[in-house]
């Protein structure tokens, strides 16, 4: 429902401000331009679901070899202790403990690509246990904020455009993109629990988030005694190794159960195919919304309307030049992407700005897109406090952004 009214306030905010800079400003190109980005997005929107098809039915595919292979089993019953805490509807040992965990790792790593169909494999299977199918259950919700919170250990690809642009030390952002993008986590987590009355205060709660922040300190520390062509190599290898190692083991356990993984893996593809079709309507709406939203000049007038908030109060808006990127994530990732990189260019990489930027594209994710995708693919249109969870943890991620690069770079 929440998310019902901020699209509809998407195009209503968009028109008002459109209909005022052509009446008082006589700005003549403000519609053209907004209905041509409807139409561009549109494209857009069924170019990312045909691009997602092939990726899509990969994993699916070698998910569905791992279920067979007793893979996904296996990694539900070792991870029961924690999830039965935070995933309390989930029965013990249930098959999607497996599929939420090897999405997380996806995320962690920022293997975009084998995240959102692993993660959408998991919805399918939170929907089996949902006994109201069109509303949202805490265990989904709970899910999707721990995507949306954007956890990333290795930022690979925002790395690659710092060097792109001519960054000096590509990868001076590692350490404050980790930190931002843990306190993010954290605050989703926690604000989830909070609505939903989990126990935070459990014994294996506890103990997963310390031992959290001490795999966040550990990795902090290994990748502070190497230099930038060190870290990327090492982040780029540690992260296709895993992806190929689990792509081994789960073909490897399928032989081992005598399992005919290639038609197996034929029957999880087709899934693949299924699953990107019915996305295509949930991508237009968010993404034509977005579009038609920033076309109109409603961003540039919230992000005015920021700094002069901060300026008035007498606080730093060094910080404003960047708060694009961070406005535009959770609504479109390759917007974002695409503000951050022209964010650089402008300001110059190695600028506070152009810093402040990149931290805020790797510490939170694309809330809206994955609420609407994933939602949309089984169905869910009552997403209860969803939204209001994955905004608090992306405003927590913004916050620590700004704090962080003022610490680092100011």
């Amino acid at each position: 429902m929440v998310l019902n009214y901020i699209w509809i306030a998407f195009f209503i905010i968009a028109f008002v401000v459109a209909l005022m800079k052509l009446i008082f400003m006589g700005d003549t190109a403000v519609f053209p331009a907004m209905m041509n980005s409807t139409f561009e997005m549109s494209k857009t929107a069924f170019e990312i679901s045909l691009g997602l098809t092939g990726v899509l039915s990969l994993w699916l595919g070698i998910m569905k070899i791992g279920e067979r292979g007793g893979v996904v089993n296996a990694l539900a019953r070792m991870l029961s202790p924690v999830f039965t805490k935070l995933f309390p509807d989930i029965p013990k040992g249930h098959p999607v403990t497996g599929s939420i965990f090897m999405n997380i790792s996806a995320n962690m790593l920022g293997l975009d690509n084998a995240a959102t169909p692993l993660g959408l494999k998991a919805m399918e299977q939170l929907q089996t246990l949902n006994e109201k199918k069109d509303t949202a259950t805490n265990s989904m919700i709970m899910f999707l904020v721990l995507n949306t919170s954007g956890l990333t250990l290795i930022p690979v690809s925002i790395m690659a455009y710092r060097a792109q642009l001519g960054a000096a030390q590509p990868t001076d952002v590692f350490i404050p993109i980790l930190l931002a993008t843990f306190f993010s986590t954290l605050a989703g987590i926690v604000v989830t629990s909070l609505y939903q009355k989990t126990n935070l205060l459990n014994k294996g709660i506890l103990l997963t988030l310390l031992g959290a922040c001490v795999m966040v300190a550990g990795i902090i520390w290994a990748f502070d005694q190497m230099n930038k062509e060190q870290m990327n190599l090492v982040s780029t290898s540690v992260a296709n190794i895993l992806l190929m190692s689990i792509i081994i083991a789960f073909i490897c356990a399928g032989v081992r159960k005598k399992v005919n993984v290639y038609d197996v893996f034929i029957e999880g593809a087709k899934e693949g195919f299924h699953t990107a079709v019915r996305i295509i309507p949930y991508l237009v709406a968010i993404l034509v919304g977005v579009a038609v939203f920033r076309a109109s000049g409603a961003m540039d007038m919230l992000i005015a309307g920021i700094r002069w908030c901060v300026e008035l109060f007498g606080g730093n808006t060094d910080f404003a030049g960047a708060l694009p990127t961070a406005l535009m994530k959770p609504l479109s990732g390759a917007g974002a992407r695409g503000i951050m990189v022209d964010t650089m260019t402008t300001y110059g990489a190695d600028s506070f700005v152009g810093r402040l930027s990149c931290i805020f594209q790797g510490s939170t994710d694309t809330t809206f897109y994955i609420l609407a995708v994933y939602f949309g693919s089984i169905g869910v249109r009552y997403t209860r406090h969803a939204v209001v969870c994955g905004l608090l943890a992306d405003l927590a991620g913004v916050i620590a952004a700004i704090g962080i690069a003022y610490l680092f770079f100011s």
